[in-house]
């Protein structure tokens, strides 16, 4: 294949040891202009800059200089600045010019070049341009890590304030949604710090109260994430991330008290939200309980009269925005990403697995029970009746363990389990929670299914009457 030099097209020598090569207008204005605009077209043919393409890049060995053990000398001369430089430019401009960045792209892009004619779709090109962005950013998240590791934790820098700060806290700072952040008052306990990375003011219009906490936001989250299952009138009351009041009503006012019943000793200080206006009949009904933060699409002005009568209280407006759809956490050296659970099953995606089948009534709790159950911690067992939950066990090490707390918390609060639905978080190896749960008045159980043994359960219910369903959808949150 015959090649053109570098040198020969800028009529520019390689200088500082190769440092300087490629950083040139004929380059870089080859792959950087518009083809379509006018002005581009004119520059370029005024320079006698040429169209460049294809850009086809294998970066220096960075990481793997690193791993080999060489000398920080030798490290920071693999740290690759025309190479990078040259995939930003192409993934720029896609719509001109196709990024080949890694070799692992090789026989993708000669596989299109066969099929298409030595050409490609702008779809082509804007896939392989995210995947260049992509590898740019994890060669710069190495080159930081590096840095990171190689400099003491002692050096610091100043900041506007002037407080010295840690070069990697503010540069994590820095970079997360290009905010510095907002400090917290502590975080899960009065000795750790904490800080907010995020624009609560996209979300929320605080109304009343004082200012959000770690715990806080965490409730918050947890709190409109099981909300947002709902599309009737819905209730909603959390503590420490779990829901210990959750139904539906006709009005706020109905789907509060009903909630409320659920569970009337841990409602106390917790985190309570709202599909619908609060007015002032729902204001008044819970304005006897502590709590730290109502949130709520809108509130009537009588209903912000009665409510903002605890100073601090906690009223948030919540607006309309739509979330993402990953999730992130530490995890040891790293952070883990995964997909947001967003199944929820309805009944026409239940398989009734039994002789006997669920009731019209049991297939709507079911389905109220399914959106309980996936933002519950596991293991967790969720009772309920259409509308409205019974009682949850949250938690626990063993599924029977979570059954027989949700049972007992059900007797705590004055409830009749006779005709209530179970569901569960994942399979039952054993035929002992369906046993445990008919021995209760459960009569119809939903549940993922899977198990080797998922026939010893199903065998128990049609020797005792109940109805059971089974998803293929397992909801474990940790």
């Amino acid at each position: 294949i015959p090649v053109i030099a570098v040198e020969d097209l800028t009529k520019y020598p390689s200088i500082f040891g190769g440092r300087v090569k490629t950083l040139h207008p004929k380059v870089f204005g080859g792959i950087l202009y518009r083809r379509e605009n006018e002005d581009d077209v004119k520059t370029a043919a005024e320079y006698d800059i040429p169209a460049i393409d294809l850009v086809i890049v294998d970066l220096y060995p960075f990481t793997e200089t690193v791993k080999s053990g060489a000398s920080e000398e030798d490290i920071i001369e693999k740290i690759d600045i025309g190479g990078i430089s040259l995939i930003r430019g192409a993934c720029k401009n896609f719509n001109d010019v196709l990024i080949v960045s890694s070799r692992e792209q090789y026989e993708s892009v000669l596989y299109i070049l066969e099929n298409k004619l030595c050409s490609t779709d702008l779809s082509d090109r804007k896939l392989f341009s995210m995947m260049g962005f992509k590898i740019t950013s994890d060669y710069d998240t190495a080159i930081f890590n590096y840095f990171d590791k190689s400099i003491p934790s002692e050096w610091t820098i100043t900041v506007g304030d002037g407080n010295w700060t840690n070069p990697t806290d503010l540069i994590i700072q820095e970079s997360f949604l290009g905010q510095k952040g907002n400090s917290l008052r502590y975080g899960e306990n009065p000795h750790q710090s904490a800080t907010f990375f995020g624009d609560l003011d996209a979300l929320f219009d605080k109304l009343h109260g004082k200012e959000l906490s770690y715990n806080n936001l965490v409730d918050v989250d947890a709190c409109i994430s099981l909300l947002d299952e709902f599309n009737e009138t819905a209730f909603v009351i959390i503590k420490h991330m779990n829901a210990c009041g959750v139904a539906t009503g006709s009005s706020v006012h109905e789907a509060y008290v009903k909630a409320f019943s659920c569970d009337k000793t841990s409602a106390f200080g917790g985190v309570l939200a709202a599909n619908k206006t609060v007015d002032k009949a729902a204001a008044e009904e819970m304005n006897s309980l502590f709590f730290e933060i109502l949130i709520a699409p809108d509130f009537t002005t009588d209903a912000l009269e009665v409510l903002q009568t605890k100073k601090n209280r906690i009223l948030l407006k919540r607006k309309q925005v739509e979330f993402g759809k990953k999730m992130f956490k530490t995890l040891l050296n790293g952070v883990i990403e995964q997909d947001k659970d967003l199944v929820t099953e309805t009944s026409a995606e239940m398989k009734t697995v039994t002789k006997i089948a669920p009731t019209e009534s049991e297939f709507r709790a079911m389905e109220f029970a399914v959106k309980v159950c996936k933002h519950t911690k596991s293991n967790t067992i969720i009772l309920a009746k259409e509308g409205q939950l019974l009682a949850s066990g949250v938690g626990q090490t063993s599924r029977v363990d979570a059954l027989k707390q949700a049972i007992e918390k059900a007797a705590e609060f004055g409830f009749d389990l006779k005709g209530s639905v179970m569901a569960s978080d994942a399979f039952f190896p054993f035929p002992d929670c369906v046993e445990i749960a008919h021995k209760a008045g459960i009569q119809a159980v939903v549940q993922p299914g899977g198990s080797i043994k998922d026939q010893l359960s199903i065998d128990y219910c049609d020797a005792n009457g109940l109805a059971m369903v089974m998803t293929g959808v397992r909801h474990f949150k940790h």
